[in-house]
């Protein structure tokens, strides 16, 4: 009971003291913890706020000094509105650690302007059917800009495509598109509408009796900042708020909704839709309830199967994916003074200007050499390797979105040729679904094809999919 109550102690001692870590270069004020409290194994914390009425973003990690403060998933929407909060989490084997960070509040969804971008006759859309889509409607798109949070839970514009049949009385159900990656601000689906993007998904929804949305992501659009590529976290929190800024744009135009829902997404946006998917059902199920979720081709184990493939010493396709993830995580993490500290020479450099929204994949790919590894710094590299707890893995472990339990259908796509997502992603997170009892469905849509060849079928699948469920 003894070393109970002086571990105890210890941690309540840290706690307090990482209530006043400075947060001054973000231009966040730290609550002042007032109270931590255990019991059952389960610490639970209490703080003033202050001046104002702001919302607060718990964050934990195991030494006071060291490693990656990390947000904590609770059992209320994030940010929070309380001044008190109990870890959902089971007791920790060492120490824990934690800070709490207040935040000016901000209405999620908000709808802040809406600007119609184009619209399409039936007859322009004859196109579709070449993909085997039959248009019965023709198409306006609109761009949508609403508030929600960045990583800290911080008030942000983010913007993304909305799509609506041209007529039709019939109610529509919503289908969220979470789309690839993109470095350029003005390649994300707001900025890019037509036939030759990826918008072309939403126009083939809409011009089928669908309102299609697709989020376009912090930092991209007309979001400001850098894009926090693969933080799981604000990909959901995006696509909930652009959800809501969608429902409320089509009330103001009288545009019905059916009260479905589905969700599907490629390659980032096939992780985008799995956390999209574990946020709705983990703390929207009053506002939204998933119909079906098609997530393809994603990164879903960042940590270990992803981690591992650019770890393997083979040459990628695309080598430019691995210093994004850096960057964003560097961004969102501070996983050392700068990302330039993290780079071998010349690529220390000459990469980091290059995640400024204006320059496209061509541009870092050209740098990169295929064993993308070879651009870290060796003492880097290995301690990488040797170090199970590197504040890269401990990223990477965060954005993981495999080891949740779905509750609506769940068909993953992918293809067992894909060179640029290792399929074992996709292998990983149905097994895991299957062991938590989900119904969930494994779908190798192309046997042998590779990851831009794998795309169109497996949209074309979830489309098929998803129109045998509509009311």
């Amino acid at each position: 009971m003894k070393k109970r109550t002086a571990a105890f102690q210890r941690l309540r001692l840290a706690c307090l003291l990482a209530a006043f870590l400075p947060l001054a270069a973000q231009g966040l004020p730290a609550p002042r913890i007032t109270g931590v409290t255990a019991a059952s194994g389960q610490f639970s914390l209490a703080w003033a706020p202050p001046p104002t009425n702001w919302q607060y973003t718990v964050q934990s990690r195991d030494s006071l000094t060291a490693g990656l403060w990390i947000n904590v998933r609770g059992t209320e929407p994030w940010p929070i509105n309380l001044l008190a909060w109990t870890d959902p989490r089971p007791p920790a084997a060492a120490l824990r650690f934690y800070r709490v960070i207040g935040v000016p509040p901000t209405v999620r969804g908000q709808l802040q302007a809406s600007t119609a971008l184009t619209s399409y006759t039936k007859a322009a859309l004859l196109l579709l059917q070449q993909f085997g889509v039959t248009p019965q409607y023709g198409v306006k798109v609109y761009k949508l800009d609403y508030a929600t949070v960045d990583a800290l839970g911080a008030p942000i514009l983010a913007s993304g495509a909305l799509a609506v049949p041209d007529g039709g009385t019939t109610a529509l159900p919503l289908m969220s598109y979470q789309h690839g990656t993109v470095l350029k601000k003005s390649d994300a689906p707001s900025a890019n509408i037509g036939f030759f993007s990826e918008s072309v998904i939403l126009i083939a929804y809409a011009a089928t009796g669908y309102a299609a949305v697709a989020p376009d992501y912090l930092g991209l659009g007309d979001s400001p900042g850098p894009h926090p590529y693969h933080h799981a976290q604000t990909e959901a929190t995006a696509g909930v708020d652009m959800l809501r800024a969608a429902r409320a744009f089509c009330a103001s135009q009288q545009i019905a909704l059916s009260g479905q829902l589905f969700l599907c997404g490629y390659s980032q946006g096939g992780h985008a839709t799995a956390a999209l998917q574990r946020e709705l059902e983990a703390y929207h199920t009053n506002e939204f309830t998933v119909t079906a979720s098609a997530p393809m081709s994603g990164a879903y184990d960042l940590s270990g199967v992803t981690a591992n493939d650019f770890l393997s010493g083979r040459s990628m396709p695309n080598p430019y994916y691995f210093p994004y993830l850096l960057a964003a995580y560097q961004a969102v993490y501070h996983l050392t003074n700068s990302l330039s500290d993290l780079l071998a020479s010349p690529w220390n450099t000459n990469l980091p200007p290059l995640f400024d929204g204006q320059h496209d994949s061509s541009a870092l790919n050209a740098l990169v050499p295929a064993v993308v590894t070879n651009i870290l710094k060796p003492a880097v590299l290995t301690a990488f390797l040797q170090d199970t707890n590197h504040p890269l893995r401990l990223a990477l472990r965060d954005n993981d979105l495999y080891q949740w339990t779905p509750h609506a259908p769940v068909r993953l796509y992918y293809c067992s040729g894909d060179q640029d997502v290792d399929p074992a992603n996709s292998q990983e997170a149905n097994a895991s679904f299957l062991s938590r009892g989900a119904n969930v469905l494994l779908i190798n849509t192309v046997p042998g094809a590779n990851h831009t060849d794998c795309s169109i079928p497996s949209l074309l699948a979830a489309k098929q999919w998803f129109d045998s469920l509509r009311n």
